[in-house]
């Protein structure tokens, strides 16, 4: 029986002496000054981390389907005015997912040949761009890449090493053809926007068929009505002209007849002497 007491209170002791070094230790850690290089926000650490609150799939299931796009592209720009040449009525719309595949296309138009043929393939350029270029944590809209990839600035040339697949160029009432194809482009002007679920990149829209400051207004709203807007918010990666809001590195430049959420803010500059 003493051998056991014995035993028993040895026990005790060895897990006192392990909690008291545990203690010390966490409070000499607590004591020791952070360092600002892992523990600030946006840190090499904190970005390698990725989402922590969630997750989401990375395919097609949890996306808006093409159906989803044309009741949309008809029922957002009646929300208010979206500006450029025809209020955003007339636009293309495509979904990918986070590995960049096409999800879905679709187009505003009941006869896909009247809206600008163009269109198409620029709204699938938008979309892979927008989710290329976004992290889990950091949306940036296809407007926020103009300046920097303006010459002289940082992101120069940033289209040369994502062309865009030829293959993708295809009839408009063939546009549904591509889904599951990585179409690629680099689109740096408004229209292009991250879709988020769960505060995870679950992919990117395009929205092409009007000025990119229109694209730009019917891209977040169909967004938004997806329930699909970043963390911070559907404004977090906003369209921003540096005459209204400052200079930035983000600013984008005025469209014909520029409207952002309900406001006009002017137009583009007029060209002379021709």
């Amino acid at each position: 029986m003493k051998r056991l007491n014995a035993l028993r209170a040895a026990c005790v002791a060895l897990t006192l002496a392990s909690a008291a070094t545990a203690c010390s230790k966490a409070e000499s850690q607590q004591n020791q000054p952070a360092n600002p290089g892992t523990t600030q926000p946006g840190s090499s650490a904190e970005q390698s981390r990725g989402s922590q609150p969630g997750a989401a799939k990375a395919d097609c299931s949890n996306l808006p389907s093409a159906d989803d796009l044309k009741k949309w592209l008809r029922s957002t720009p009646s929300e208010s005015e979206a500006g450029g040449l025809m209020s955003g009525k007339m636009e293309w719309a495509t979904v990918v997912n986070r590995r960049g595949e096409i999800c879905a296309t679709a187009v505003a138009t009941d006869d896909p040949t009247s809206a600008w043929p163009g269109s198409q393939s620029i709204s699938k350029a938008k979309a892979y761009t927008a989710n290329a270029f976004s992290t889990d944590d950091t949306p940036l809209s296809t407007a926020r890449l103009y300046t920097l990839t303006q010459p002289g600035h940082s992101l120069w040339g940033v289209a040369q090493p994502n062309p865009f697949n030829p293959e993708c160029v295809v009839s408009p009432n063939d546009a549904d053809k591509t889904k599951g194809k990585i179409c690629g482009g680099a689109i740096p002007f408004g229209g292009g926007v991250p879709l988020y679920r769960n505060q995870t990149r679950v992919g990117g829209l395009g929205v092409s068929g009007d000025t990119a400051c229109a694209d730009h207004e019917i891209a977040k709203r169909i967004r938004h009505a997806a329930g699909l807007d970043p963390s911070k918010g559907q404004f977090a990666d906003d369209i921003t002209f540096s005459s209204v809001d400052g200079p930035s590195q983000f600013s984008h430049p005025l469209c014909a007849n520029t409207w952002r959420n309900g406001k006009k803010l002017g137009d583009e500059a007029k060209a002379s002497g021709y």
